[in-house]
């Protein structure tokens, strides 16, 4: 468990309890894309006593802090992913399937961004869509008939 998460939960002003700790610890260590229900199974498993309320309050507060962001991609709801750095996704249009990439294109925007309007980026995400090769596949069959 990140030290430093504490930290900045406690100089905010919160109290560390286990629940809190459980949602954190899933953040932490099952990474990205978790939706509230994934977080309190999770974090159930660490501490039975989670509550789904506590999991959502904790998530609000963990965003107001800057921790995490919520990310609206499909029909599902929000995801949470971890505020600080790039996200990058590519989003298919017709199945909802999100991929993950690492090469990041926007670090030049960034700076450009921060010097000509004065703005200190501290994180950013960019998302694509369109159709993920399975559904170019469908498509494509569906054309072909």
């Amino acid at each position: 468990m990140s030290t430093s998460l504490i930290r900045q939960l406690r100089d905010a002003g919160y109290k560390i309890t286990p629940p809190r700790l459980a949602v954190l610890e899933i953040i932490q260590r099952e990474g990205e894309h978790l939706n509230p229900n994934e977080i309190l199974a999770h974090a159930q498993a660490i501490h039975p006593q989670t509550g789904r309320a506590t999991v959502y309050r904790t998530l609000e507060l963990l965003t107001q802090l800057g921790i995490v962001r919520p990310i609206y991609v499909g029909d599902s709801g929000p995801t949470y992913i971890r505020a600080q750095g790039g996200h990058h996704h590519l989003v298919c249009s017709r199945c909802g399937a999100v991929i993950d990439f690492d090469q990041c294109v926007a670090d030049g925007m960034e700076r450009e961004l921060e010097e000509r309007f004065g703005f200190r980026i501290t994180s950013h995400l960019l998302e694509f869509y369109g159709l993920c090769a399975h559904c170019q596949t469908l498509t494509s069959a569906a054309l072909s008939e």
